[in-house]
């Protein structure tokens, strides 16, 4: 554009930049293109019902699964104490998610102690609410959130996942499409709006793991944190930071444990996580602008969650852990911050951490974790590594969980 016509541009300002009616006419169309084109790729790509399903485990993993030795797994198949199973090409047996759920049944029913087996809460344990929350994009707060709640599930938990980011990562990665399969309704947003809420029941989805169900995110969640300054100064009953919590509660008799995953922000759907939860896992990548920015995280959460104190509100949490992640041990500075946080944090700072891994990293390419790719399908040392560490870190926090059912 020549000068003289430019200048004669109304879209454009005496300072040659663009007016704000352009501007936001630039932004819309834009944003308006690419949902667009996002829509199409994946109608492309996708068959309009797709669905992602979990493998087979082998006898190996099934045994760990079940706390077992894969010998006396083998010996309860022999004597037919435990339901049979398929088995593949090479006379090798194969197990479901399915099939793991009806030998734990079976194995609970066979012994005087079903906990065993059974590993969920019993008579008149709490729920247990674990939001995963984190100030700093990157702390791999997603990844975790998907890898525990699979662990858990894989190990006889019944376990909700509820994805309060309007990223909707976690939602993509359990196979779901936000930007087609919520185009009009059916996230957490249904459930914890101010105009004519659905019933939580309608919004929860069942997964391809299963025993593992998903209250799903999406962009919808957005229109939270502008609808409720409206809402308080309206006074909307209930509050914002009461809304989550109960929509949870009331499906509380058909879960164990329900993880919540939280947008990388202080707002309002945070704050209701935080306030829903019964205990918080940080996750923390050990450098320094990480823990500068846990730093200002901590210090406006406290102050904000004081401020829902004094409404009357009672804030009591089983436990608050820290969880070093993508934790490189090689890493000089890395292990250096990591000690910094232990000599500050004590045992707040988890022992176990959730290592950086190759694996992981590879298998999150196609929204997947190691539970859904296998052993077979890259190096078999890198996945053996990758996946102690989170065998390590869910069962460190399977101990506080059941300390804070009160049966350690």
């Amino acid at each position: 554009m020549l000068e003289s016509e430019r200048l004669g541009d109304p879209a454009w300002d005496c300072e040659g930049g663009m007016s704000e009616e352009r501007v936001f006419a630039e932004l819309q169309s834009n944003a308006s293109t690419l949902h667009e084109s996002i829509r199409l790729h994946l109608e492309r790509n996708f068959a309009p019902d797709a669905r992602k399903y979990l493998r087979t485990f082998s006898s190996a993993e099934a045994a760990d699964f079940l706390g077992l030795t894969p010998g006396h797994l083998r010996k309860l198949h022999a004597e037919e104490k435990i339901p049979d199973v398929s088995m593949d090409q090479r006379g090798r047996r194969t197990y479901s998610a399915e099939d793991l759920g009806q030998i734990r049944l079976a194995l609970a029913r066979a012994t005087r102690d079903p906990s065993l087996y059974l590993r969920g809460r019993i008579g008149g344990e709490p729920l247990q609410i674990l939001s995963c929350v984190s100030f700093k994009g990157g702390s791999a707060k997603t990844t975790t959130t998907a890898y525990l709640s699979q662990w858990y599930a894989l190990h006889g938990y019944r376990v909700l996942v509820i994805d309060m980011d309007p990223q909707a990562s976690l939602s993509s990665m359990t196979g779901l499409r936000p930007e087609i399969d919520f185009a009009h309704k059916g996230t957490i947003y249904d459930a914890i709006r101010y105009d004519d809420p659905l019933p939580m029941s309608e919004v929860i989805r069942s997964t391809y793991f299963h025993g593992l169900d998903i209250a799903a995110g999406g962009l919808i969640l957005s229109e939270y944190e502008t609808e409720t300054p409206f809402a308080l100064r309206r006074g909307v009953e209930p509050p914002f930071y009461l809304r989550l919590r109960e929509a949870i509660l009331s499906v509380e008799a058909s879960y164990d444990l329900v993880f919540i995953d939280c947008p990388p922000q202080l707002g309002f759907l945070t704050l209701s996580s935080l306030v829903a939860a019964s205990s918080i896992i940080v996750p923390v990548v050990p450098n320094f602008i990480d823990v500068a920015s846990l730093a200002q995280f901590l210090t406006m959460t406290s102050s904000l969650l004081d401020t829902i104190r004094e409404s009357g509100m009672s804030l009591e949490y089983d436990f608050l852990r820290y969880l070093v992640s993508r934790f490189e041990p090689s890493d000089g500075p890395q292990a250096q911050v990591a000690g910094l946080l232990r000599a500050n944090f004590g045992n707040r700072v988890m022992t176990e951490t959730f290592l950086k891994s190759t694996a992981i990293a590879d298998a999150g390419l196609t929204h997947q974790t190691l539970f859904e790719v296998g052993r077979g399908s890259m190096n078999r040392n890198t996945f053996d590594r990758a996946m102690e560490s989170v065998n390590a870190v869910a069962r460190e926090l399977e101990q506080e969980i059941h300390k804070a059912w009160g049966r350690l």
